[in-house]
């Protein structure tokens, strides 16, 4: 039942998008934020619990970045595998800066998560001979432990089961709905969201869903780079939206580039075909030009290794011989077993005239990943009281500085849980109106989302700099500072709008990335520095926290954590006189 809009604007830094009053709202004890993996099992668990449960999505409940998961969902399943060995693998791969606690939690609760996915309706390829789940290799993992569904089409199946068991539990949906900013009560406990519903339905326009619980599960941020595996909605939102309201963000600059995105071209923009690391599990092998295998003797698991060393193996590679692209040849799979096995990347690839049964496929690495997010705890609580976040919009400290290949589903899946636990354990509480604060931040024309991209591709790509990251950061604080002084001379501002409200938003997720790359002055796992080649664990083995400055909003504070444990989200992160940085 829809009621009148209350105060809105949060509480926190002072800070919100412009945007119109709610003309309508709805009540409900959680909102989730988000429809893949992590967004519909929370809400799954939070409605069987008995909490009032309502679903804000950016365009259809199955249109998020998880149906794109090609490869699959890790866990220690097999015979003789172990939840150790997949910590083993996942902690070698983070670089030194996975938060332990964090990855014995996932590996652990890992398994029976899957089977109770599989319980909800996932079905997954088993063996004809067994019947048991069949499993896969992929980058970084010893073992085959990657399930996976329909060949390689993982993620189209586990958005299929948890959409289908979302509508038959009832549970209210709000599609093609950006969330805009959190709301929050005289005390900084989170009261809801603000969203604006785009196109014809029972809602349209901007509105409110007030809740005391709110779940972040928006996914990644790949569009703030021109070519990424990542869909069009994917623009940074609830990052953006957790710090404005206040809460802190974690290793940013740890942006994972897939090593084998299908090569469209030097200007190919948007989101690109992605040839799934579930392709060299199965023994494809990276070549140049020449048809040299150039990954051999560069790690012990060749092609295997972990993405960010395949991917500078083939930026290395690339700048040798001054080439746009590598390939991928898996030519002797024959036409049977692609079509059998990699039936979704197959019909990419003879979409854009390339036939991997008869040719070589041209790869070349683009933005996949975002490691960092918002900062959480072991039961996904940020520092905003009330407000969770999972998923790839999360900083669990599970990916360290590079995400172990197919541990994202998985970590959707089992954060998800902890949180719908951790919300149902507390006692069924009401919200305060959310505090009226005017609009204090400048918006972005909608034009400025291209500059962005640029920006970040030339700058803070897979090979960055120095000079790179300065001529970034100075670009973005333009785009800023323009937007600002006309909003504070002249009350002027960009028409608000989804155009205007996503360029603000990878405008403001690029400052942040951009800052802490810079910070960060060593090559650590998807973090790499020319002019700083090496790691350096004496320095840098420590997070890097982000938060906007309070007193004043064009600031970014950026704190190095005093070791690479992951500090507690209850206690106050800063010493009475921390290292910070002022952007």
């Amino acid at each position: 039942m829809s009621t009148p809009g209350r105060g809105i604007g949060p509480g926190g830094t002072g800070i919100r998008l412009h945007a119109p009053a709610p003309g309508w709202s709805l009540d409900a004890d959680v909102v989730v934020v988000g429809s893949g993996v992590a967004g519909l099992t929370a809400a799954l668990r939070c409605a069987a619990a008995g909490r009032r449960t309502v679903v804000v999505t950016k365009a259809r409940l199955d249109d998020g970045s998880t149906r794109w998961a090609q490869g699959g969902i890790a866990a220690a399943l097999g015979e003789g595998d172990t939840p150790e060995q997949h910590r083993d693998d996942t902690l070698v791969a983070g670089a030194g800066l996975c938060d332990e606690a964090a990855v014995r939690l996932l590996v652990t609760e890992g398994p029976d998560a899957v089977r109770r996915l599989i319980a909800t309706g996932a079905v997954f390829d088993t063996s004809a001979a067994t019947g048991e789940i069949e499993l896969t290799r992929e980058g970084g993992h010893h073992r085959r432990r990657i399930a996976h569904a329909g060949g390689d089409a993982t993620g189209a199946e586990i958005s299929r089961a948890l959409v289908e068991a979302v509508h038959a539990a009832g549970i209210e949906t709000v599609e093609n709905a950006l969330v805009l900013d959190l709301l929050q009560d005289a005390e900084g406990r989170t009261a809801g969201v603000t969203l604006h519903v785009m196109g014809e339905g029972q809602h349209d326009g901007v509105g409110a869903v007030h809740a005391p619980a709110v779940i972040l599960a928006t996914g990644g941020m790949g569009q703030v780079f021109s070519a990424t595996t990542n869909p069009p909605v994917s623009t940074g939102d609830g990052v953006a939206l957790a710090l404005r309201a206040g809460a802190e963000v974690s290793d940013l600059e740890f942006v994972q580039f897939h090593p084998t995105v299908l090569f469209l071209g030097a200007d190919a923009e948007g989101q690109q075909p992605l040839v799934s690391e579930a392709v060299r599990g199965e023994g494809a092998y990276l070549i140049d030009a020449d048809g040299v295998r150039f990954m051999t003797g560069q790690h012990e698991l060749a092609e295997l290794a972990p993405r960010d060393i395949v991917a500078k193996g083939i930026m290395r590679r690339m700048q040798e011989q001054g080439a746009a692209h590598m390939y991928l040849d898996a030519r002797h799979f024959g036409a049977a077993m692609w079509e059998q096995r990699f039936p979704t990347i197959l019909a990419a690839c003879r979409a854009h005239g390339i036939d991997p049964v008869t040719e070589p496929i041209p790869v070349a690495p683009a933005a996949h990943y975002a490691s960092g997010g918002v900062r959480t705890d072991l039961h996904g609580r940020t520092t905003v009281p009330g407000l969770y976040a999972c998923g790839e919009v999360a900083c669990t400290g599970v990916h360290g500085a590079n995400r172990l290949a197919s541990n994202s589903l998985l970590e959707g899946l089992v954060f998800a849980e902890r949180i719908a636990d951790d919300i149902t354990a507390q006692a069924r509480t009401g919200t305060g109106p959310g505090i009226p604060v005017p609009a204090t931040g400048p918006l972005q024309p909608a034009g400025a989302r291209y500059e962005v991209q640029r920006i970040m591709t030339d700058g803070a790509g897979v090979l960055r700099s120095a000079a790179s990251l300065r001529r970034a950061a100075l670009a973005l604080e333009e785009l800023y500072a323009t937007a600002l002084n006309d909003l504070e001379a002249h009350g002027k501002t960009a028409e608000p709008g989804v155009d205007t409200w996503e360029a603000t938003n990878l405008l403001c997720v690029a400052r942040v990335l951009v800052a802490a790359a810079e910070r960060r002055v060593e090559t650590r796992g998807c973090h790499w520095r020319e002019d700083h080649p090496d790691r350096d664990d004496a320095a840098w083995r420590r997070h890097l926290v982000v938060r906007l400055s309070a007193t004043e909003r064009r600031a970014l504070v950026v704190t190095p954590t005093e070791s690479a444990d992951f500090p507690s989200v209850r206690v106050p992160l800063d010493p009475p006189n921390p290292p910070s940085l002022e952007k």
